[in-house]
């Protein structure tokens, strides 16, 4: 890998999707990819989230957008939310390539 950047791969969608998060960062990690993700993960753990730190949190992942290479959409049964759809129309614009991941890890509940 000297010499060569890894592609930068950003993790988005809802935050309740915490174990589809992990799952799709450690299969991005083990294929060489630098991943950026959610750092909190609110709905999934229960974290009631001030509309400040919330706006904050929005927009730190909007620059980790600008870092990225390309946009993974985690997205199971289809759900994809007003912030997730705000995230991939900035990276479209931005001209990332935006790819979906339609799938839930077992045992998991939506």
């Amino acid at each position: 890998m000297k010499g060569h950047r890894p592609t930068i791969t950003v993790l988005c969608g809802s935050t309740r999707f915490k174990a589809e998060f992990e799952d799709a960062n450690r299969f991005l990690t083990y294929a060489g990819n630098i991943v950026l993700a959610p750092g909190v993960f609110g709905h999934a753990d229960g974290i009631d989230l001030t509309d400040d730190r919330k706006a904050r949190l929005d927009e730190l992942h909007l620059r980790k957008i600008d870092l990225a290479d390309e946009v993974l959409v985690i997205n199971p049964g289809g759900y994809i939310g007003e912030s997730t759809r705000a995230e991939i129309a900035y990276a479209e614009k931005a001209g990332k390539r935006v790819s979906y991941v339609d799938y839930t890890v077992q045992g998991q509940q939506q």
